[in-house]
C-alpha cells in the first residue's frame, strides 16, 4: 500500500539491504503461529520498506496503545527536564505537598523522579489497583499512601501507578496535561494528528496506558528515538535523554532467552541483539534497533508477546545486510501481494439456515445478577445480520456481515480494567455464520483496540445458550455459558 500523505519515505526492501523474501516469510511465519497482529511497520534507514494492516484493522484509524504510551510520557518527562521544568533527582514529595501522608516513610521521602522512571520506586506490588479504588479520585494521594518496603532504586517492579506521578507531575510543573503539553513539542512536528489520552478522574492523563495513535505515528516515534530525538533538522528530543531512557537504568532478570528481562530504562525496555523498545499490553510495539538502523511497529491481540519478538529476530533481523542488494522484482511482487492480503479471517459455515426465519425478531431474556446481558434479538437477512443487546446500559445494535467484515459503531462493550473513560459510540467490525443448523457464531473486532468478542449462540426450541470468549484479557477469557429464554409474543 503505498501513502502519499507521510512523511516517512517509501523503498523497496532491497533498496535499504533487507531481502523481501526476508520479510515474507516473517509473514508466513505470524499467520501459521496465529499471532493475532493488526498492523506491521518495517523501517530501515529511515525508509517504509513493508505495512500492512490485517482487515478489519485500518491504516488510518487509531489503535490503542496501553503501555507503549508509557515511553511517550518518558518524553515528556525529558523535554520538561530539557526546559529547566524539574530534574531527575526531584524528590517526588515535593510535587505533591498537599497529597503526601503526615508522616511519609524514610523510603518514600528518598523517592526520586528517576525512580518513578526506571520503576525502582521501592514498592512490593504494583499500585495500580489501588489508584482505581480511590473513592475521591486523588490518584496521586493514593499512590503515595502504598507502603514503599524497599529503598528506592534497589528493586525493580513494574509499576503503571508509577508512570501515572510522572504525568501528573508534568501538570504540575507545566499547568497542562501530558497530551496538550506533547501536542506542538512532539505530536504536531512529528505528523501525529488525532491523539487522545485518557485521564483519571481528576483530569490527568493517565500517563501509563490510554493513548491511542496510528501504527505510522508508532514508526514516526521510533524513527525520532533512533535519529537521537532529531525530526527533520530540528532537536525534538534531547540526545542525551534519548540516551539515558535508552540505557540500562534497572536489573530486572537474567534469562538469555527473555526479552523481558535484558533491563529497564526510563520507560523504555531493553531486548537482546542491542535494541529497545517500548511496548504494551497484547502486542502494541515500538522497536528500535540501532546496530540495524532500523524500527519494528506492531499492533494486535495477541497473548504471546515473546513469540512475536522471537519471529522478528528469526526472521527479520538476520536478513538485515549492511548494504543494499539487487532489486529481486518477483519476491517483492510476492510481497506487496501478501501484505495487501493481509486479513484476520471472518468466521466461515453454511449460507443459510433454516431456523433463522423462525427465530428472527424474537427476544431472548436472560436472568441472574451476574449476567453481563438482560436480553438479545437477532435479524437474519439474506447478506448481513443484525444483534441487538440489552444491558444494564441500555440497547446496543451491531449490524454483522457474512463472509466479511461490516464495520460500524456501537454503544456496547466490555469494559477492561485498564480504562477510566469510554465512549459511549465505538467502531465495531463484525461477522457471522452458521456452523451449524442450530448453531449460529459471530466475532466483533472492537477495531480500534486489540479486543475481539466471539459469541457461539446454540438455539433451541424456546432457548438460545451463549458462550462468550475474548481473545486476549487482563482476566478471564471465557465467560460462564448464559441461557436465554424467548419472550413469549416477541
Amino acid at each position: 500500500m503505498t501513502r502519499t500523505d507521510s512523511i516517512l519515505p517509501r523503498s523497496t526492501p532491497e533498496a535499504q539491504g533487507i531481502p523481501s523474501a526476508a520479510i515474507a516469510a516473517f509473514l508466513a511465519a505470524v499467520e501459521q503461529g496465529d499471532c493475532g497482529l493488526h498492523s506491521f511497520m518495517l523501517l530501515r534507514h529511515g525508509h517504509v520498506v513493508a505495512e500492512g494492516w490485517w482487515a478489519p484493522y485500518e491504516p488510518d484509524a487509531p489503535h490503542m496503545l496501553f503501555s507503549l504510551s508509557k515511553s511517550f510520557t518518558s518524553t515528556a518527562v525529558g523535554m520538561a527536564v530539557a526546559e529547566g521544568r524539574l530534574s531527575v533527582d526531584d524528590p517526588v514529595l515535593a510535587f505533591f505537598p498537599k497529597e503526601a501522608p503526615r508522616t511519609p516513610s524514610e523510603n518514600l521521602a528518598a523517592m526520586r523522579v528517576r525512580h518513578l522512571l526506571s520503576m525502582s520506586t521501592g514498592h512490593d506490588h504494583d499500585t495500580t489497583e489501588y489508584l482505581y479504588k480511590r473513592q475521591d479520585g486523588d490518584w496521586a494521594k493514593a499512590f503515595l499512601a502504598r507502603p514503599v518496603s524497599h529503598e528506592p532504586g534497589t528493586h525493580f517492579l513494574y509499576n503503571t501507578g508509577a508512570t501515572y506521578m510522572l504525568s501528573a507531575i508534568v501538570q504540575r510543573v507545566t499547568g497542562e496535561t501530558l497530551l496538550e503539553y506533547l501536542r506542538p513539542r512532539l505530536f504536531e512536528p512529528l505528523g501525529i494528528a488525532g491523539a487522545t489520552w485518557e485521564t483519571c478522574p481528576r483530569g490527568v492523563n493517565t500517563g501509563g496506558f490510554g493513548l491511542s495513535i496510528k501504527t505510522e505515528d508508532i514508526a514516526r516515534f521510533g524513527q525520532l528515538y533512533l535519529q537521537r530525538g532529531v525530526w527533520q533538522g530540528q532537536q525534538l528530543v534531547p540526545a542525551v535523554w534519548v540516551a539515558d531512557a535508552s540505557a540500562k537504568q534497572s536489573a530486572n532478570g537474567v534469562s538469555a532467552e527473555s526479552d523481558w528481562e535484558q533491563g529497564y530504562g526510563y520507560q523504555f525496555w531493553r531486548c537482546r541483539h542491542g535494541a529497545y523498545r517500548g511496548d504494551g499490553a497484547f502486542g502494541q510495539f515500538c522497536v528500535i534497533l540501532p546496530e540495524q538502523d532500523a524500527v519494528i511497529a506492531i499492533t494486535g491481540g495477541t497473548p504471546d508477546m515473546q513469540a512475536v519478538l522471537n519471529l522478528a529476530w528469526t526472521h527479520l533481523l538476520p536478513a538485515m545486510s549492511p548494504t543494499t542488494l539487487p532489486e529481486d522484482s518477483r519476491a517483492h511482487e510476492a510481497l506487496t501481494r501478501a501484505l495487501g492480503r493481509l486479513t484476520l479471517p471472518p468466521p466461515s459455515g453454511l449460507t443459510a439456515s433454516a431456523l433463522a426465519l423462525q427465530i428472527t425478531g424474537k427476544w431472548y431474556n436472560f436472568t441472574g445478577k451476574r449476567s453481563p446481558l438482560r436480553a438479545v434479538s437477532f435479524a437474519f437477512g439474506s447478506d448481513q445480520d443484525i444483534c441487538t443487546v440489552r444491558d444494564d446500559h441500555g440497547e446496543h445494535q451491531v449490524v454483522v456481515g457474512r463472509g466479511a467484515w461490516a464495520k460500524g459503531v456501537t454503544t456496547w462493550y466490555l469494559t477492561h480494567p485498564h480504562s477510566t473513560e469510554h465512549s459511549t459510540v465505538q467502531p465495531v467490525a463484525a461477522s457471522g455464520a452458521w456452523m451449524a443448523g442450530d448453531v449460529y457464531e459471530m466475532k466483533l473486532y472492537f477495531n480500534e483496540t486489540p479486543f475481539c468478542l466471539t459469541i457461539g449462540c446454540k438455539f433451541g426450541a424456546d432457548t438460545v445458550k451463549l458462550k462468550l470468549t475474548m481473545n486476549v484479557s487482563f482476566g478471564p477469557t471465557e465467560f460462564p455459558q448464559l441461557t436465554g429464554r424467548m419472550v413469549a409474543g416477541s
